[in-house]
């Protein structure tokens, strides 16, 4: 159980975020009041859960925090919907999707014996809230990181996050992962899941040790991206940075993260803006269309079992499971197709006689299918990929590329997110950053607003409290 450290410092972080804001720029105190948040708050079950409210976690807190500081104290300066009614049409679906979710499904739910409750009023409020707060970060970032500036505030971010974060990495990849139990008083995980190749994948205080290889993924692109475009002498010093993450993320000992950093990396360092944002176009497309392409066969599950036995067995292993498993829940999830079969596990098969989980979802899209059915999917994966698509049709609209340039890398990282959310549940406030802030960018080409070192507008009546220009 989680000890009162664990407690306090969820209850303090809005002050910290206040701080923040205080004393940083707008875009700087955003970023970091959520990246903070997640690097080091402690994980669930650590959480304050109010009646009628979805849990307070790590994620969720920071978000309602930072939205009600940057409304009261900052202002407005942009609206919080985006510009296009297909973005607005997404964004109104994934909050209110759980409405017919739980109309839906107001009949309880039985596996022989055992039985699941009918959802009802309580349900449906603290689901519309959840994906309301779910949300935040990315209509946020599409308010105060759509610009050239805050585009380059979030990207070095992630690379301060991560060489900051490399140092408690690299103590448990020597001393195993502990330090979840030593500051909060629990392990998050399942800690055999820990162990791989004759050693230790570090957690942190992330959810998991592939949280942390793709978040040291992402710092190591992010780097090479600043690279590009710095001078001679902070090149060097940014190749330094990334090669050092990509030698801690071998040391993550996450095949994944690590084919994704190998991939992104020659991308990130070598192409012109433009055709780094068609790839990124591309994988997107191909994300959102996975469950109809497996479903119709054309995924290739077998040679992708071959190629992980020739890794080890371990791994062929693991991947047939999660193959079967999608199976299972898929055919649970057909059962209803719109709006999915909603919380307290009734997306998945139980054990008749001692109600126990017999399945596991572990990629994000079998997860939001199961619970909120292809609407929810659509609306989820859609919100994401549609900042990169729209960059993609609005490419002729951007600016010399000496201008735009880390714009590529960060489309390409949002598309191998969603590429890895198939297998894994990589969804976090840093996918929703960057996905807001994208978005942002890409309406902004469209109206012709992007211009070198050009600010996105701020709306009437938002105040200045003096923060010092970001360097």
């Amino acid at each position: 159980m989680p000890n009162a450290l664990a407690y306090l410092m969820l209850a303090v972080w809005p002050l910290v975020t206040l701080v923040m804001f205080r004393r940083w720029p707008i875009e700087r105190a955003l970023i970091w009041s959520l990246l903070g948040a997640y690097l080091f708050l402690p994980p669930p079950p650590a959480a304050f859960d109010f009646p009628l409210m979805p849990p307070l976690t790590k994620e969720s807190l920071p978000s309602v925090a930072t939205f009600l500081i940057c409304r009261v104290v900052c202002g407005r300066r942009a609206p919080l919907l985006p510009e296009g009614w297909l973005a607005r049409g997404l964004v109104l679906i994934f909050v209110f999707c759980p409405v017919a979710t739980v109309l839906t499904n107001m009949e309880p739910v039985f596996f022989g014996s055992v039985g699941l409750p009918a959802l009802g009023l309580k349900d449906m409020v603290a689901q519309v809230l959840l994906q309301f707060i779910l949300l935040l970060p990315f209509l946020m970032a599409r308010q105060h990181l759509a610009s050239q500036q805050g585009l380059r505030e979030l990207v070095i971010a992630v690379v301060l996050g991560g060489l900051i974060y490399s140092l408690p990495m690299l103590l448990e990849v020597r001393l195993s992962p502990q330090l979840n139990t030593w500051v909060y008083g629990y392990f998050q995980h399942d800690f055999g899941q820990m162990m791989r190749q004759g050693g230790f994948r570090p957690i942190v205080f992330m959810y998991h040790g592939l949280w942390v290889a793709f978040f040291a993924m992402m710092a190591m692109t992010c780097a090479i991206a600043l690279a590009r475009e710095a001078d001679a002498r902070r090149r060097v010093l940014l190749l330094v940075a990334a090669g050092y993450m990509g030698v801690v993320l071998v040391l993550c000992k996450s095949l994944g993260s690590l084919i994704y950093g190998i991939y992104l990396a020659p991308l990130a360092l070598f192409l012109p803006t433009r055709t780094q944002i068609r790839i990124a176009g591309i994988m997107a497309v191909v994300a959102v269309a996975y469950p109809v392409l497996k479903g119709a066969g054309l995924i290739p599950v077998d040679w992708m079992m071959e190629q992980a036995a020739k890794v080890s067995g371990e791994r062929a292993g693991s991947l047939g499971f999660r193959f079967e498993n999608e199976d299972i829940l898929m055919e649970r999830a057909l059962e209803k197709p719109l709006f999915g079969w909603g919380s307290w596990g009734r997306n998945h098969i139980l054990d008749p006689v001692s109600g126990v989980i017999q399945t596991v979802a572990d990629g994000r899209w079998i997860i939001v299918i199961g619970s909120l059915g292809w609407v929810g999917y659509l609306a989820e994966f859609g919100l994401i990929a549609l900042p990169v698509l729209l960059l993609w049709v609005n490419g002729r609209y951007l600016p010399d590329e000496a201008y735009v340039r880390l714009i590529g890398p960060v489309a390409l990282l949002l598309a191998v997110n969603m590429i890895d959310m198939l297998p894994n549940a990589t969804l976090t406030p840093i996918t929703w950053l960057f996905a807001g802030a994208v978005l942002g960018l890409a309406e902004a080409a469209r109206r012709g607003a992007l211009a070198p070192g050009e600010r996105t507008a701020p709306a009437a009546g938002s105040r200045s409290l003096g923060w010092r220009p970001i360097m």
